[in-house]
């Protein structure tokens, strides 16, 4: 969730229903004819949420959705038809605005999202109303983050490097593949990605969501986006697919991060005084309490596999866990990274290593968020040294354990059931569409203003 997210909602976002500024932006793609794998500089780590509907799909990291499968901890090994194959690997992230002219439809895409916003299914009709309206609300102050670090996001750029250094790092194992990258709600869109796979005939396609950890707002929604394309399409419903759902504790990502840590502990006079401050991106607690969702267990889990692995190290600081970018009258995961800044300062805490542990890219999040608002708070909370754990980016071990698990997860691909399904809008009455969003608009506005009817709605919305 971005720091826009405070102001606008989770992480870095056009998508449905807004119009696009360049309809010649094209999807990101590195084929195994594109580019030089031998002259790429990969760069320094600074480089630049319907729950109930998908609790059968979504609630554990082990889950096997159609053509879907979770790889953990067994490695098979090279994939042995690899040559008699064209291999396709889908990268899967959020997306961010590139400019702040974009910011606004960003958000509406976002609240647009049902598994962002959820609501009752009697208000569902509710949803591009009630997004309109948020992101129009939410807009200035959103850009004026994302004026903070450049005037947009570099999450697309980041993502593209890592694409391309995937691509490098499989072909240093003797696999070819095309790397795709799909954004959920900003350019190139999923929609985008599958017709360059389509267009480029890959035979076996592994998707690999950038979220180490699974939740249902950000892998179960790009996933669902996914399924409804593939059953919608004839080739892409016959196209062996294999999903990696969560990855947050493989060993490469884990030492990676370790990594990481250490060498900004180095940095204190005192390391061993320092607290690892890991700060993850919330989710309500009702995805986790309603509707199974593991997001926050496996955190948990990979915290706890980290601090294994510096103990290992000889590193035995303290650390917490915290969770930022919480937003809307809802109950979201506790504790809160704000609240627990100003306590360690209170506390006498004077080191501080924060760990942006849910993200694997540099975005607003960490670059505004972080750097800037927590980091003032901390300071001004009696915090007296700082540093910051930069984001992973294409950190060459991380980047050789990715190309691992997608080696790992091709031998079980499998094609996506060939079920047709229809959307709400198909065939629509445009005379009833129009009263929908007529009545919703104002119902939406109600619902934003009026204290009570929102307090009377919280459970159901964010």
């Amino acid at each position: 969730m971005d720091a826009a997210v405070k102001s606008g909602l989770l992480s870095d976002v056009r998508g449905v229903g807004a119009k696009p500024r360049n309809a010649n932006r094209r999807s990101s793609v590195f084929s195994s004819q594109k580019g030089s794998c031998v002259s790429m500089s990969f760069g320094t780590p600074h480089s630049d949420w319907r729950l109930k509907e998908m609790k059968a799909s979504y609630i554990k990291s082990t889950v096997h959705s159609v053509g879907a499968s979770t790889y953990a901890e067994t490695a098979i090994g090279s994939y042995p038809h690899a040559a008699e194959e064209k291999i396709g690997v889908l990268l899967l992230n959020l997306g961010g605005p590139e400019t702040l002219v974009d910011v606004q439809p960003f958000l509406f895409n976002l609240f647009a999202d049902p598994d962002i916003i959820r609501l009752p299914r009697l208000f569902q009709f509710l949803q591009k109303p009630l997004a309109q309206l948020i992101s129009v609300l939410r807009a200035p102050k959103s850009r004026e983050g994302y004026a903070a670090i450049g005037g947009g996001s570099p999450l697309l750029r980041i993502t593209n490097e890592q694409a391309h250094a995937l691509k490098c790092a499989l072909e240093a194992k003797e696999i070819s593949a095309n790397v795709y990258v799909a954004m959920r709600y900003w350019y190139p869109f999923t929609d985008e990605a599958l017709q360059q796979i389509k267009r480029d005939k890959i035979t076996r396609l592994v998707v690999l969501p950038l979220y180490p950890q699974f939740s249902i707002s950000t892998t179960g929604s790009s996933i669902r986006v996914l399924q409804n394309a593939f059953r919608e399409d004839a080739y892409l419903s016959r196209l062996p697919v294999s999903i990696i759902q969560s990855w947050y504790q493989r060993p490469g990502y884990i030492k990676s991060m370790v990594d990481l840590i250490k060498k900004e502990l180095e940095s204190f006079s005192k390391p061993e005084e320092a607290i690892i401050f890991f700060s993850a991106h919330g989710v309500p607690v009702s995805y986790v309490e309603e509707a199974g969702d593991p997001y926050k267990d496996q955190m948990e889990e990979c915290i706890a596999l980290i601090m294994q692995e510096l103990k290992s190290r000889g590193a035995y600081n303290d650390h917490i866990l915290a969770y930022q970018s919480r937003v809307g009258p809802v109950r979201w995961l506790k504790p809160y990274t704000d609240e627990v800044l100003v306590e360690l300062g209170q506390k006498g805490v004077k080191s501080l290593v924060a760990v942006p542990v849910s993200f694997v890219s540099e975005h607003i999040e960490t670059l505004e968020e972080i750097d800037m608002e927590y980091r003032e708070l901390a300071l001004e909370s009696g915090i007296e040294n700082w540093a910051r754990v930069p984001a992973l980016n294409c950190t060459s071990s991380f980047i050789t354990d990715l190309a691992d698990a997608v080696m790992e997860a091709l031998p079980s691909a499998a094609a996506m059931s060939t079920a047709s399904s229809k959307t709400e809008d198909v065939n629509q009455d445009p005379i009833d569409y129009f009263i929908k969003m007529f009545f919703g608009s104002l119902l939406a506005f109600a619902l934003l203003f009026l204290p009570k009817l929102t307090t009377a709605f919280k459970n159901h919305i964010i």
